[in-house]
């Protein structure tokens, strides 16, 4: 619309265009209406050369639909494409339906992909596929090419395909014309070419030094992340922060001190580029603004925002939502479409076939006329096999069939096992296993059998042991109770041996005894043995395997009276005669390839030339050449074959089919085998093919034939054709073309019913009641010709083959017993039966019928077909969310562009939803030759679903689209309005239910070292009482003391830190030092040294020497944000801060004073500095947040040594107590317990450094065990060590002595809702080294209180709650039982600490909450933090966020709020004062939260479910974006598995959580970061996603 925005049009102008356009886009005005209208709106503005009718449009369009005679030539010409599928009124009707789409481009966003998978594909070792090894010019189509340009919507051919293109000349030999094809071209204009060309930004990736976020590239180990090759490292872990992106009001966050402007502070948070460039990395993209007017790096966002625009285009009418505020959120529940069409007919009547007319000499059983003809005629030819140059391999005759089906019948019988136990007796089971290529060999054994009374079970030969499908076989035959297989020599030859020459057992086999039939491996039957020769009888004669739509294999038992009745009904219904010649290409093992080139040939003493596949690979003519060349009279063949002689006939002179009767087309109940028919009566009947001759027949292994089309002597009565809406026929009803005429099916009759049966139509579900004339149903059979029963299966036997279809008054139509055939139709006028689909490839949709077939034939009309192989295409549908959800899957040629083949897919989405209304849930294509293989060369479905469900189909291009598909969500939920204080305060009750609070005990008396206000203080007494006690002992990795501090020690290196303060550093009291040491004993005696000389210590983790870059800047912030006014470092640390790698990432001349304690003054400070408030500052505790916000937070002395002393009490520690700590002593409780607690209650500390773990994961559990520690803390990242490090080593541990019983509390010192899964696999798995289930628990802190909960010593053992997922999203709790869906465990985060409140209340309200009411959590202690440590005092949040009044109620009381929801329960059990006792549950931080359709989500709930769905998974992370859902995974495995986990992902998302994911986001292991405490930082995901700095794997924007 650019000449809308240049020119000044009138407002009111620029009004009417925009809902013109809104118009458009939802379909409501035609492009020629819209065109129209619009020209007519701005003709008045434009300026007009001289003489030009302003009405006029723009541009002019060729007519879409091709005139009639162009149309006439089009139905001859047959490009290469596979007629199975295909009619040329089906393409026009899909190409005229992509024109509608046309001008409303489907804005899809390409993909990004890695450059390395790109070329995999394309580039993949390529052996050419199966359906198409036939020679023919494979070219693009290249005359129906899209137009040239992306603006030209002209037909003209695409002059970039060569000048002259080979299909071009096959559709000139054809119809001798050049006029027809290019027509159509000009309505295939690419759907959203000007939406995927921004893949010229974004298919590849940008490949150069990326900086990733605070980790840098990956080796091979894992992540070289501060040079140590783990996952991530503990101590060093990627403390950025972020500047927010949007500034919202969020009542918790902490207020973000990064922002202030001094010059050069303002880059330094930022990771930086290659050192070479200084521009930062952020920068490398214009910057746009999306809808918020925040300013993003385009490349990503553009798509995001381009994905946004998409779907905010309103699909299709919104359906009527509702949501009922009861704990359950209703699914929508679809209500019926009134408007929908209804059946009208009268009842139908069942149709019954003619007479089976019994000739007098036919044999009374099928053995019968074997031994008639092996007697009477033994020279007669019987079968004839060719070999791969089509030369006759070999003729068998009915003579030597007879002699040798008796020899095999004689030795199945005497000669497997021994006289008194043979292994088969008449009606045993027996496996006949012959390749497809060896039919003479099959028909020798398989008539063996029928002469032996054992029962043949044809089967296809195992290729390999993981053949597709090859395993449900094997349950087949374990069912049947199959022991002994019979084979061809050269099939035993071939099939896989294990070294000692044995066949191994299939996988899922029974154990088989082979047993070749070749003659001379045979002993001859003695004279006086003779077959047991009877009538047909009620005996089974065999058994034919199905393979079910879930791909399952059920056997179908066939008796011998209904073989003999079907060969004699197919007899009368063929007329066929003694000696007639037919040519078999189909399988002989089964289906309508046995029942005529093995059983009806033999009763009438047929001549079959039996056509291999493989031979027909070779030379797709030579079924044609054998008709020819033997004069048959009968053919045997699928669409398939017809299509393939259609594409190679040219080479071909003198074919005359003149003397073919029939031909019979095996799959006629696919109503796109019309299609092929057509097509192949156009080009043959010139040479000798009358009309007449085809018959397509309908079948299925339940109901064998269900139906074939007589060959007629009287050409004039022309087949039976039925155009039926498609829309019609997906509510099961016929209505014949609607006035679309887009959307139609063509079908063709399949001739009337068998000889002898009766047939009906029956409502496809539900009770078989009978169908109207003018809907559609499942076709049921009665007559004896029909399979019995599914071998072993009573119960799906009676549901299939004991059928009592009834009238709509309730009476059963007969009384015998009807057969369900699977194939779905209708009866038409004359009796005719008409197919349209078969019940396996039903898929029910939102209520409606679509048929996998018809899918597969319109994907296949969207031209160009350069991208996709035909046939090897498999439609089938999932179910998501309760309801069926419909996937295409297909097979991409190595040549195609992902860029074309992209928009193909796209394409392909319009074409559907146009023509089916229905929406593709997920596109899929995969490599050529990846899809699994039937036998005969198929796609195997139900093995491609299972691979796609397993996620191991590695797809090379997947779009999913759940946005357009996914209509029954719950509705978006209205937040309800809160209960007014008056009404719910009733002393400590609110609603009705006790108020939320709780607090740990009180403080108690003071003891000896509690009269000290000051921590220096303590240090004195200490080193006067007990100078030489050990306060602090430090570990090396090797577990040997690194070094440790007396009382005394620790005092004197204080004070000499104190007097270099003084001196060297002239610092005031008051002044801040930051300390930046490595964890150990020098971090300790600095930060008493602080204390010493007045001055306010901040502890800082030192930069990480391999990763500077990214490490520094966040020193360099703290120093400064916190106003250090000097330094405090070792030598090492110190020439790291001025090295020339420090230099490029931050400015150092601007660092404060630097002063390294390594060589410290022998002097004292004149005197120990007292502070002279205790509520002046002691030290400073600065910390990231999950959400990249860098708070500091001021704790005053009052508060430090309350919260020592609570501590003290709640662990019980004493002087003689030791206790082990591992981890980070920078912020938090980790710092307290490291740096201040011995001092305070002089205990022992066993100082580990978690970074040493990475080195020595046994480190921490063998110093527990060895100093024999009570109490032990860590953190997860240490507990993750432990149990991914140490899982496979309990037992080398317990031989070292590693013994963990005498620990009563093993503490994870945490800031989040307890990580339940892992302390559970962390006691699990040392359970066996002595360590106590109930020992391990979880404390809670956060910057308002750095300790709120921690398991002390006494007092109950922490408990765990199943709460409801879905109530936890509006903000409720609800306990359900462990095990429930939905459910969600909750460990209490430890016992409240002495001296501590709590209470919940509401976060919008301010009110106090109820128990069990979900709320945020506030306290109140001596030792809250007394404020932020901010630059400009953020007044508002400061009081906000540590000076809360509650609303009502308790309104005194001064309270903190934390930032975090959680909820209170009075448990069962007393506390140590004999109390009930109240546990607090935290949900997770409101910071974190996500508001997704008016509800809640913690990112950890999403994220739980994501790695569940795919072992290769390692991590995820998950944020939002514009409304959109970003799902981040890290991917073990390879590359190739990337696309694997879109559609899982997006699958498990919106089952478990009801949220449909917008971008899937497939990353290396060890991109996530993840900070020091092992909390994921989501925000820097998100920037560096937005900024283009991941390097992702796989992009895919899900529509």
């Amino acid at each position: 619309m650019a000449d809308r925005d240049t020119l000044p049009l009138p407002l009111e102008v620029r009004a009417r265009l925009a809902e013109l356009e809104l118009e458009l886009s939802e379909g409501d005005i035609t492009q020629k209406g819209y065109e129209k209208k619009r020209s007519k709106l701005i003709g008045a503005y434009l300026p007009q050369p001289p003489g030009v009718d302003p009405s006029l449009p723009q541009e002019r369009r060729t007519p879409v639909t091709p005139s009639s005679s162009s149309r006439y030539h089009r139905r001859r010409s047959s490009g290469s494409r596979d007629e199975r599928y295909r009619s040329d009124v089906h393409t026009e009707a899909v190409q005229a339906a992509l024109a509608k789409h046309k001008e409303r481009k489907m804005a899809v966003p390409m993909p990004s992909k890695r450059r390395s998978l790109v070329v995999q594909t394309s580039m993949d070792a390529y052996t050419p596929p199966g359906e198409e090894q036939i020679p023919r010019p494979d070219t693009s189509s290249g005359s129906e090419g899209e137009g040239s340009g992306q603006g030209d919507s002209q037909g003209t051919p695409n002059s970039s395909q060569g000048s002259i293109n080979m299909e071009h000349w096959i559709s000139r030999a054809i119809h001798g014309s050049t006029t027809s094809s290019t027509t159509s071209s000009s309505s295939t204009q690419s759907g959203g070419s000007g939406a995927a060309r921004l893949s010229d930004l974004t298919a590849q990736t940008h490949i150069g030094p990326i900086a990733h976020l605070s980790l840098k590239r990956k080796s091979k180990t894992g992540t070289v992340e501060n040079g140590n090759s783990l996952r991530r490292s503990c101590e060093f872990g990627s403390e950025l922060t972020w500047q927010p992106l949007e500034t919202e009001e969020n009542h918790c966050a902490p207020p973000d001190v990064t922002t202030y402007t001094s010059e050069h502070s303002i880059q330094v948070e930022r990771p930086q580029g290659s050192t070479s460039r200084s521009v930062p990395k952020y920068g490398n993209a214009e910057l746009m603004e999306t809808g918020d007017g925040v300013p993003v790096s385009s490349r990503v966002s553009a798509k995001i925002q381009q994905l946004v625009n998409t779907l905010k285009r309103p699909k299709r009418p919104p359906l009527r939502e509702f949501f009922v505020d009861d704990f359950e959120e209703l699914l929508e529940v679809l209500q019926p479409d009134p408007n929908q069409p209804k059946p009208e007919g009268a009842q139908m009547l069942p149709m019954r076939g003619e007479q089976l007319g019994v000739v007098t000499n036919w044999p009374p059983s099928l053995e019968a006329a074997l031994q008639r003809w092996g007697t009477i005629s033994p020279k007669a030819p019987c079968l004839t096999t060719m070999d791969t140059n089509g030369k006759p391999l070999y003729i068998l005759t009915y003579g030597k069939l007879w002699t040798r089906s008796m020899k095999v019948a004689y030795n199945i019988l005497h000669k497997l096992g021994s006289k008194q136990e043979p292994m088969v007796r008449p009606g045993d089971r027996v496996a006949l296993v012959f390749p497809n290529n060896d039919p003479a060999a099959f028909m020798v054994a398989f008539y063996g059998c029928l002469l032996a009374e054992v029962v043949p079970v044809p089967i296809e030969v195992p290729l390999t042991r993981k053949d597709a499908g090859s395993q449900q076989i094997g349950f087949l035959l374990g069912s049947c109770g199959v022991t002994v297989a019979l084979t061809s020599d050269a099939c035993h030859k071939g099939l896989p041996k294990s070294p000692t020459g044995e066949i191994p057992q299939f996988k899922g086999w029974p154990k088989l005894l082979w047993f070749v039939t070749e003659s001379k491996h045979l002993s001859k039957p003695p004279r006086d043995w003779f077959p047991h020769i009877k009538d047909a009888n009620n005996d089974t004669a065999y058994i034919e395997y199905k393979t079910c739509k879930d791909g399952s294999v059920l056997g179908v038992t066939v008796t011998r009276i209904a073989l003999l009745t079907h060969c004699q009904a197919l007899t009368q219904a063929c007329g066929y005669t003694e000696a007639e010649t037919i040519v078999n290409v189909l399988d002989f093992k089964k289906d309508v390839g046995l029942w005529h080139g093995i059983l009806t040939s033999v009763m009438n003493m047929m001549h079959v030339i039996s056509i291999p596949y493989s031979l027909m690979k070779v030379n797709p003519l030579s079924w044609i050449q054998k008709v020819c060349q033997y004069k048959a009279k009968v053919s045997c063949v699928k669409s398939r074959d017809m299509h393939w002689a259609l594409v190679a006939h040219r080479d071909q002179r003198d074919v005359n089919l003149s003397s073919l009767r029939m031909l019979i087309v095996a799959d006629g109940s696919n109503p796109w085998s019309i299609s092929s028919c057509d097509a192949f009566l156009n080009v043959f009947q010139s040479k000798g093919l009358r009309p007449e001759v085809i018959c397509p027949c309908a079948s299925s292994p339940e109901a064998l034939t269900v139906a074939i089309r007589r060959p007629t002597d009287d050409s004039n009565q022309p087949p039976g054709r039925g155009v039926l809406s498609m829309q019609g026929l997906s509510y099961g009803v016929i209505r014949v073309d609607s006035e679309e005429k887009l959307s139609v099916l063509t079908v063709q009759d399949v001739g009337t019913v068998m000889p002898g049966g009766l047939m009906c139509v029956v409502k496809p579900d539900g009770v078989p009641q009978i169908c109207r004339t003018d809907e559609i149903g499942e076709l049921c059979v009665c007559s004896i010709a029909t399979g019995t029963s599914y071998y072993g299966l009573s119960g799906m036997t009676k549901n299939t083959f004991e059928v009592f279809p009834m009238c709509s008054s309730g009476a059963p139509v007969s009384e015998y017993p009807f057969a369900r055939t699977g194939l779905l139709g209708f009866i038409g006028p004359g009796g005719l039966v008409f197919i349209a689909g078969k019940m396996d490839g039903l898929m029910v949709v939102s209520g409606r019928r679509h048929n996998a077939d018809d899918i597969v034939a319109t994907a296949l009309a969207v031209e160009p077909m350069k991208f996709v192989y035909r046939g090897r295409i498999a439609v089938f549908s999932i179910s998501v969310l309760h309801d069926e959800r419909v996937v295409i899957v297909a097979e991409q040629r190595p040549d195609s562009t992902e860029e074309d083949s992209f928009q193909w897919m796209s394409r392909v989405l319009q074409a559907i939803d146009s023509i089916h209304q229905v929406g593709v849930y997920c596109l899929a294509l995969v490599p050529a030759n990846t899809l699994p293989k039937t036998p005969l060369g198929g796609i195997h479905l139900s093995e491609t679903k299972q691979l796609f469900l397993e996620g191991s189909l590695h797809p090379c291009n997947v779009l999913m689209c759940p946005h357009t598909c996914v209509t029954n969500l719950p509705k978006p939920r209205q937040k309800q309005p809160e209960i007014g204080p008056a009404s719910v305060m009733v002393g400590n009750l609110v609603s009705g239910k006790r108020i939320a609070q709780a607090s740990g005990r009180d403080l108690g008396q003071i003891e000896d070292n509690d009269q000290f206000l000051f921590l220096s203080e303590v240090l004195q007494w200490r080193a006067q009482t007990t100078p030489d006690h050990i306060l602090y002992t430090l570990l090396s990795s090797r577990g040997t003391i690194a070094s440790s501090l007396t009382c005394l020690q620790l005092h004197k290196r204080a004070e000499k830190i104190a007097a270099m303060l003084g001196e060297r550093g002239h610092l005031q009291d008051g002044d801040h030092v930051a300390l930046v040491y490595p964890p150990g004993i020098d971090l300790i005696a600095a930060f008493y040294g602080c204390l010493y000389a007045g001055c306010v210590p901040i502890t800082v983790r030192p930069p990480h020497p391999q990763n500077i870059a990214t490490t520094l800047p966040t020193v360099k912030m703290i120093v400064e944000v916190s106003r250090s006014t000097c330094i405090m470092t070792s030598q090492v640390i110190c020439k790291l801060l001025r090295s020339k790698e420090a230099s490029a990432a931050v400015d150092v001349r601007t660092w404060p004073p630097v002063l390294d304690t390594d060589d410290l003054p022998k002097k004292r400070p004149p005197q120990v500095y007292k502070p002279s408030d205790p509520d002046t500052l002691a030290y400073l505790d600065f910390s990231v947040s999950t959400t990249g916000m860098l708070a500091g937070v001021k704790m005053s002395h009052t508060a430090t040594s309350a919260f020592c002393r609570s501590i003290k009490l709640q662990c019980e520690l004493y002087p003689s107590r030791e206790v082990a700590i591992c981890l980070d002593p920078y912020c938090g409780l980790g710092f307290v317990l490291w740096c201040l607690c011995s001092v305070y209650s002089g205990h022992q500390s066993i100082l580990i450094p978690p970074s040493e773990l990475e080195i020595n994961p046994a480190l921490w559990l063998l110093a527990v065990s060895q100093y024999k520690v009570r109490d032990t803390f860590c953190s997860y990242s240490v507990m993750e060590l432990c149990t991914k490090g140490l899982g496979l080593q309990t037992e080398s541990l317990k031989s070292r002595g590693l013994d963990l019983s005498r620990v009563r509390t093993c503490v994870v010192v945490a800031e989040e809702r307890p990580r339940i899964s892992l302390t559970q696999s962390f006691s699990k798995l040392f359970k066996d080294l002595g360590l106590h289930p109930r020992a391990v628990s979880t404390s809670f802190g956060c910057r308002v209180n750095l300790a709120i909960c921690l398991q002390g010593t006494s007092g109950p053992d922490p408990t765990t709650v199943f709460v409801d997922m879905r109530a936890l999203r509006h903000d409720r709790v609800r306990l359900v039982e462990r095990g429930s869906p939905h459910s969600l465990p909750l460990m209490e985060s430890g016992k409240i600490l002495p001296g501590v409140r709590i209470i919940i209340a509401n976060p919008e309200t301010k009110g106090p909450l109820g128990d069990s009411h979900l709320g945020e959590v506030w306290v109140h202690s001596a030792h809250n933090s007394s404020g932020y440590f901010t630059i400009y005092g953020e007044e508002s949040l400061q009081s906000d966020h540590f000076n809360s009044h509650l609303s009502f109620g308790d309104t005194q009381t001064i309270w903190a709020r934390t930032g975090y929801l959680g909820f209170l329960r009075r448990t069962e059990l007393t506390d140590a004062s004999g109390e009930r006792h109240d546990a607090l549950y935290v949900v997770g931080a409101l910071d974190e939260a996500m508001e997704l359709r008016g509800m809640r989500y913690h990112p950890i709930d999403i994220e739980t479910s994501v790695i569940r769905t795919h072992k290769s998974i390692t991590e995820c992370a998950v944020f939002t974006w514009t409304n959109l859902l970003v799902v981040v995974v890290e991917l073990d495995g390879s590359e190739q598995e990337a696309l694997d986990l879109v559609p899982l992902v997006t699958n498990v998302v919106l089952e478990e959580h009801y949220l449909i994911v917008g971008v899937v986001v497939v990353v290396d292991i060890g991109v996530i970061p993840i900070n020091s405490r092992g909390e994921k930082q989501r925000m820097h995901l998100r920037d560096g996603f937005l900024a283009d700095q991941l390097d992702p794997i796989y992009v895919a924007y899900n529509m």
